[in-house]
């Protein structure tokens, strides 16, 4: 997928399991599993939300794979 994320790891970090991360942005745990495989994109609105939860900028949490920047 061309989004990457650090999701897993900056969850791991702040002690959250996907269903507290779910409930803490307005997502499903099946959501944010999804995320973290990259096998779903979030909507911006979602990105910034999970980004505000772990106090990051949106590109320290998302960013584009290698064969996608340019």
């Amino acid at each position: 997928m061309p989004l990457g994320n650090r999701l897993k790891e900056l969850r791991a970090a702040k002690g959250l399991n996907q269903q507290e991360l779910g409930t803490l942005v307005g997502a499903s745990r099946q959501t944010i599993s999804l995320i973290e495989r990259g096998d779903y994109n979030p909507s911006i609105t979602l990105a910034l939300r999970i980004a505000k939860v772990f106090g990051k900028p949106v590109d320290e949490v998302f960013y584009l794979t290698e064969e996608e920047q340019v």
